[in-house]
């Protein structure tokens, strides 16, 4: 197994969160809206999902230039992006990295049409469970963040099995938990999880899945 890293971490404990009013909110018809990944998920109501999800100078920097520290990444590196959303994460690093080439996919119509101009055409609607369309160790480094927790645990093999594949390095962010009262904030807050496991679960499924890279959890405190 790969390191254990603290990258995501600091942006995600920005946010507060009411777990109650989540779950008491009709849930069941905001993870159904949710789950369609489009406009609502993304920038409608806060119940669907974000509330409104949109660039903030720098925020994105904070986990771009460690990354780029981090792996060494030179400024005609490779890198992917699996799930990558609005792919403000990606942004960053072609800023900081010009000569790179970057790609993304993601299975949302809306966020990838609402990334930023200068990406627009290095994203591409794909899903993460499937086969991916590059060679091995094509990329430099492949991050998944906040993505493969949405998907069952027959889907978790082939998208790991396949970042593994095509990346010389990897790093995968997703949601976990590390005790009851943390499981039951997940459970109330999550529209869109189908995989709930805690920290020693997920890396069992790394091992047994053959990904080496280097993950990171975040936990609903």
């Amino acid at each position: 197994m790969g390191r254990l890293l603290n990258i995501v971490t600091p942006l995600h404990q920005m946010t507060k969160r009411d777990y109650i009013h989540r779950m008491t909110d009709d849930k069941v018809n905001c993870m159904l809206k949710a789950k369609e990944y489009e406009f609502d998920y993304w920038d409608g109501d806060r119940r669907y999902g974000y509330g409104g999800y949109r660039y903030v100078d720098d925020r994105w920097k904070r986990v771009a230039q460690p990354l780029i520290n981090l792996y060494n990444l030179p400024r005609n590196a490779k890198i992917l992006d699996v799930g990558c959303g609005k792919a403000y994460l990606l942004y960053e690093l072609q800023r900081l990295l010009p000569d790179a080439e970057i790609i993304g996919f993601d299975v949302s119509k809306h966020g990838i049409s609402d990334a930023k101009e200068e990406i627009g055409d290095k994203l591409l609607r794909y899903r993460a469970q499937d086969a991916y369309p590059w060679g091995d160790n094509y990329f430099d480094l492949v991050i998944s963040l906040g993505c493969l927790h949405n998907l069952r645990i027959f889907e978790l093999e082939t998208a790991l099995r396949e970042i593994e594949r095509v990346g010389k390095n990897g790093y995968v962010m997703l949601e976990s938990y590390r005790n009851e009262q943390e499981l039951f904030n997940l459970q109330c807050w999550a529209l869109t999880a189908e995989s709930f496991f805690d920290t020693a679960e997920w890396i069992w499924i790394y091992n047994h899945f053959g990904y080496t890279g280097d993950y990171e959890f975040i936990y609903f405190e």
